[in-house]
């Protein structure tokens, strides 16, 4: 198997890898980043979890050079406001390795911080696709300097209605960028965006299989007895993400959980973005055993140690349930999805889980074939401090201000046509 050094990242980059104790690539790493260093733009078939932040992270930072003033020389664009942020910590490391500074784009916040990271210089930006155009459009950001270009979760994007602002977005990068491109699938919509714009890519296209894929069970219960077999699966497997239908039925779930003693919070699209970050970090570092969450969530969530998804309430189709039932499992981790199957719906749920190809049988609960199962033992992160962000060489236009106090990692600002939505005067 080959090593991070044989795919051609840098020394230094090689160095805050081993620090941070990623040694072995995953395939789509393997796959993608010799050509991504080399400065080829990549077309990437590969879904959530298989390790392909790092795939264009390392790649963007080893080839970008220093930012200036609203000028960043990277950009990635993700559809959801968590992953921005989670992507954004996911490289912070690697690209101090380099001194460079990595700000995330996305709505829900004051505007004011990201205007002044702006300000300050920003090499990186990691962002959602309607709250940089505002910021565009504003003039407080300039993408002329742009020299590679990722484009995240496409599909996603399209799901959402984002590939309008997705185009207009690259337009305004400079033709020699290079750009990276990842997506679960590669066909209609995201085929016409890699035609327009990439020259040549390389493609790479992983299996759909996961390399460990999840166990699917499918269990009878009453309606009545839905909350009590999630805090018994809680309690079995660790960290787990129960999925429900609606906003209002996601946080009953959540209250009812902790009424009963199990730690559970809430997720959803009602929560203001400073209340939806506070329950995704409760469940990161384990203060949350549980966590309820909405559809919308369903590719916004990238916790790492997630060991069972529950499908509370059925998805309305089976790509919501792969989406969803992605959060376990991920990058060669075990992990267990069960579907709840209430009276009356044993013929829908076989259709669904036919089509999702996680098809089985529909038993009675046993816990004891989650005890049985081989799932990691969770061992909650240590949480970040917020340290002082290192001088960086001087700067004429910053003039004598001390930057000692920055924090190396900044986010906010709610867009004004609502952030990470798409804009209602442009077609979605």
């Amino acid at each position: 198997m080959p090593t991070f050094a044989d795919l051609g990242v840098p020394s230094d980059l090689l160095a805050a890898l081993d620090a941070a104790g990623v040694t072995d690539p995953f395939p789509i790493q393997t796959a993608a980043l010799p050509d991504a260093l080399a400065g080829r733009d990549v077309c990437g078939r590969a879904p959530t979890g298989s390790g392909k932040t790092l795939a264009y992270g390392l790649a963007a930072i080893a080839r970008i050079g220093p930012s200036s003033p609203r000028r960043p020389t990277a950009l990635v664009l993700v559809p959801t406001r968590e992953l921005a942020a989670q992507v954004t910590r996911a490289l912070m490391p690697y690209a101090q390795a380099r001194r460079r500074w990595v700000t995330s784009f996305y709505g829900g916040m004051p505007f004011g911080p990201q205007l002044k990271a702006l300000a300050r210089g920003v090499d990186i930006a990691v962002a959602c696709p309607g709250r940089l155009r505002d910021l565009v459009e504003r003039g407080a950001i300039d993408l002329s300097g742009i020299e590679v270009a990722v484009v995240d979760e496409a599909d996603r994007m399209a799901d959402l209605g984002f590939l309008p602002e997705v185009r207009w977005l690259l337009d305004q990068c400079p033709d020699r960028r290079q750009v990276l491109l990842f997506s679960a699938t590669l066909d209609g919509a995201i085929d016409d965006l890699v035609k327009g714009y990439q020259r040549n890519p390389a493609r790479h296209e992983l299996p759909e299989e996961k390399t460990v894929p999840a166990t699917q069970l499918a269990w009878r219960t009453a309606r009545h007895g839905k909350l009590a077999l999630v805090a018994d699966a809680a309690k079995a497997c660790g960290p787990t993400i129960v999925f429900c239908r609606t906003r209002l039925g996601a946080e009953g779930v959540a209250e009812r959980l902790v009424a009963q003693g199990t730690r559970a919070v809430a997720i959803h699209g009602d929560k203001n973005q400073a209340a939806r970050a506070r329950a995704l970090a409760d469940f990161s570092y384990g203060r949350a055993e549980v966590l309820v969450a909405t559809d919308v969530a369903a590719r916004g969530i990238h916790v790492d140690g997630v060991a069972c998804v529950i499908h509370l309430d059925l998805p309305d189709d089976p790509k919501d349930h792969v989406h969803r039932s992605g959060r376990t499992a991920r990058a060669g981790s075990a992990g267990v999805v069960i579907t709840l199957v209430a009276p009356g719906e044993e013929r829908r749920v076989k259709r669904l889980l036919y089509a999702a190809k996680a098809g089985g049988p529909i038993t009675n609960p046993d816990m004891q074939v989650l005890h049985a199962l081989d799932l990691p033992v969770f061992v909650p992160p240590t949480e970040p401090e917020r340290r002082p962000r290192p001088d960086r060489p001087s700067r004429g236009y910053q003039g004598n201000r001390d930057r000692s106090s920055r924090p190396t990692h900044r986010s906010g600002g709610p867009a004004r046509h609502g952030g990470d939505r798409p804009t209602p005067s442009r077609p979605a």
